[in-house]
């Protein structure tokens, strides 16, 4: 089962950098390295930032929209559409993955929860900004 996982996950990665943002083409829960997050952000999905302000500012995927886990549920209006294509990123992935599941309840359809968070994002040499503005 994991390697039929990890094939469709490619095949769903590969067509959703290809810019077919269908909700057809995303699976809910599913879960991108930073590499996949960083080309899915760049096709304009909406990468979510759940930490903290001061973790935010201290660092950040740039584009990133800043909601902090403890605010996903009262300003998930700030997110558009349930199908819009959502990208979350944390520090390490658990509470982006908390964010996810917040989400998926709440009916959106199109989120991945982008693995190793900001430590691996800034391991892999992806850029990071540093200051508390958000978009």
């Amino acid at each position: 089962m994991r390697i039929r996982f990890m094939s469709e996950l490619s095949h769903f990665c590969a067509v959703f950098a290809a810019g077919w943002f269908g909700a057809a083409c995303v699976w809910a829960g599913a879960l991108v390295d930073v590499q996949q997050g960083a080309a899915l952000h760049k096709q304009g999905a909406l990468l979510v930032d759940v930490r903290t302000p001061a973790e935010y500012a201290a660092g950040h995927a740039p584009g990133a929209v800043l909601i902090p886990l403890d605010q996903i549920e009262r300003r998930m209006s700030e997110l558009g559409a349930k199908n819009r294509p959502i990208a979350l990123i944390c520090r390490s992935g658990n509470r982006s993955g908390q964010a996810q599941s917040i989400l998926e309840r709440a009916g959106f359809t199109s989120t991945v929860n982008v693995a190793g968070g900001m430590n691996e994002w800034a391991r892999a040499g992806l850029p990071v900004a540093v200051g508390d503005r958000s978009r």
